[in-house]
């Protein structure tokens, strides 16, 4: 019994020391190199609040947002991670779903298909801090 609490102390430090150190991490990252992305998106000149801007770059991991009630965004590009790859990306805004659609229907985003499901929109991310503001127009 004594020896099974010893391995049970031995295998709990072990773990402990995994977690707090990055166990299997060789100090290298494998995260790529990102830029910061703040902006704001309006409709008809009014801000667009809790929608998704999404950038997508041409390889990699996206970068999410959500707007807040004046239209604002910072993407995230992992939970604890803000930004975006550094490179070119595809941009699409979306409002998000709150009810499923019913049986027989389907959901039609108030938002126009060139700014989603058929983006226009791009957006170069460099180094550093990036501002992209979204001036979307409903027709």
């Amino acid at each position: 019994m004594k020896l099974l609490k010893s391995f049970e102390v031995v295998c709990l430090s072990i773990i402990s020391l995994c977690i707090a150190t990055g166990c299997g991490d060789s100090g290298g990252s494998d995260q790529p190199d990102l830029g910061t992305v703040t902006g704001v998106v309006t409709m008809d000149g009014q801000p667009l609040a809790n929608v998704t801007v999404t950038f997508s770059p041409e390889n990699g991991r996206p970068s999410i947002a959500r707007t807040d009630e004046a239209g604002n965004y910072e993407l995230g590009y992992l939970a604890e991670t803000k930004g975006a790859v550094i490179g070119k990306h595809t941009v699409s805004i979306i409002t998000p779903q709150e009810n499923p659609t019913p049986p027989g229907q389907v959901y039609k985003d108030p938002i126009p298909a060139k700014y989603n499901d058929q983006t226009t929109l791009s957006a170069d991310v460099k180094e550093g801090a990036n501002t992209f503001d979204f001036q979307l127009e409903s027709k």
